[in-house]
């Protein structure tokens, strides 16, 4: 009998393993992979993310593989342009985007070092119900009998397809169809920014450094682009590099060489599902899905993890009722998240912006030090208040000294 078993042991399940194991409980961690191994990823890990990993004790290992380090992005949208970086969160200057091949398998390291149990190449053929409530989980290793394991918790950290999820019933809400479909291979020879370019016919690319002197470099098409798109998957996507960003195309066409076959990344929508249930609980993309375009997905993997393994502590310990502790860990996330949910679905349907975010982001480029703030919104050191709050808007327009007939000024968030 174990106090909790975690379905999926990368980047939502390994953390939260490790979190429950450091707090003395009895874990049972299970993913039908073997690691290291990959999986498709925007890599991205921001600055808050990286700070999750500082406090874990765990940064300067990921440290030690040697992963490129990130201090300058350019962002354009539309023919909108900016290029700076963010200021430091929690002293964290940098950004770093491993591969999962090494990420992954360090943190289920991390997880077995804090005294949780992991199988690998373990596959769930179901959940386990007694009386309506999740119990255990049922399943294999490879071509051995079948073995049933027993925990008062079960959490699925087993991404958008989730088992758990399905199995228990788990809800979606506030869906936002995709609109898109990513590819991306690895580089070598290309410089080591992060560019980040939306165009004008449903297209986006962008490129930033990783492990071994190589560059991810990806593209999205929209989904209505997509049966063309990969009837020449190698021409397509030099042509997107070469329609939106012509300089790097350029660079990827003399100087640069692919690596890698390319990798296919279909958007899952996007959505939120209840977290919780009698016996069972989810995390990381299970729990809550986006657009991978700003590359949110790590890092709030990490945030929602710690969340959940301090509710899970308070129940497993007879501190609070189970369902007094997740309901609180689902109030946080949906609090916690809703803001950059917005944001994100708003920017990756790769529409025209609305009145007011042109204006914004027009009147932002001007001035280096709201760039600065803007691009530490997505590292996750500025609120959304700070920038799209009516008065934060006001107070820009006036620094950047914005004609009043520019100025658009509706009330609300972006």
């Amino acid at each position: 009998m174990y106090d909790a078993i975690v379905v999926g042991a990368r980047v939502a399940g390994s953390p939260l393993a490790m979190h429950l194991a450091r707090r003395g409980y009895r874990v049972l961690a299970v993913d039908r992979a073997t690691f290291p191994s990959d999986t498709v990823s925007t890599h991205y890990i921001h600055q808050n993310g990286l700070a999750r990993l500082r406090a874990w004790g765990l940064l300067d290992e990921l440290l030690g593989t040697e992963p490129a380090a990130i201090r300058q992005a350019h962002f354009g949208y539309r023919g909108l342009q900016l290029s700076g970086w963010a200021e430091p969160v929690d002293g964290i200057d940098t950004a770093y985007a491993p591969r999962r091949t090494v990420l992954d398998a360090l943190l289920v390291d991390a997880a077995r070092r804090a005294g949780a149990e992991v199988i690998e190449g373990f596959t769930v053929a179901g959940l386990v119900f007694s009386e309506g409530r999740v119990v255990g989980i049922r399943g294999q290793e490879r071509d051995r009998p079948m073995r049933e394991f027993r925990a008062p918790i079960v959490v699925g950290a087993d991404g958008c397809r989730s088992m758990v999820a399905a199995q228990a019933g788990a809800e979606a809400y506030k869906v936002v169809p995709a609109t898109g479909v990513n590819y991306y291979a690895y580089y070598s020879g290309l410089d080591g920014d992060l560019h980040h370019r939306v165009g004008l016919h449903e297209t986006w690319c962008g490129a930033w450094p990783t492990h071994d002197g190589l560059t991810v470099a990806a593209v999205i098409c929209g989904r209505s682009r997509f049966k063309e798109f990969r009837r020449d998957v190698p021409g397509n996507y030099q042509a997107v590099w070469d329609e939106i960003h012509p300089e790097l195309g350029a660079q990827m066409r003399d100087q640069g060489r692919r690596e890698s076959d390319f990798v296919a990344m279909p958007h899952a929508d996007n959505y939120y599902r209840q977290p919780w249930g009698p016996g069972w609980a989810l995390v990381g993309d299970a729990a809550y899905h986006k657009d991978p375009y700003p590359g949110f997905g790590i890092t709030d993997a990490f945030i929602h993890g710690e969340i959940l393994a301090e509710r899970l502590d308070q129940a497993l310990s007879g501190e609070r009722p189970f369902d007094d502790a997740l309901a609180e860990y689902h109030k946080l996330r949906d609090e916690m998240s809703s803001e950059n949910y917005e944001f994100t679905t708003t920017l990756s349907a790769f529409g025209e912006l609305s009145p007011r975010l042109r204006g914004i982001f027009g009147a932002i480029r001007k001035s280096p030090e709201w760039t600065t703030r803007l691009f530490g919104l997505f590292a996750g050191g500025v609120g959304h208040d700070e920038i799209f709050s009516p008065e934060a808007v006001r107070r820009l327009y006036e620094e950047t000294g914005t004609p009043h007939d520019r100025r658009v000024h509706p009330a609300g968030s972006a």
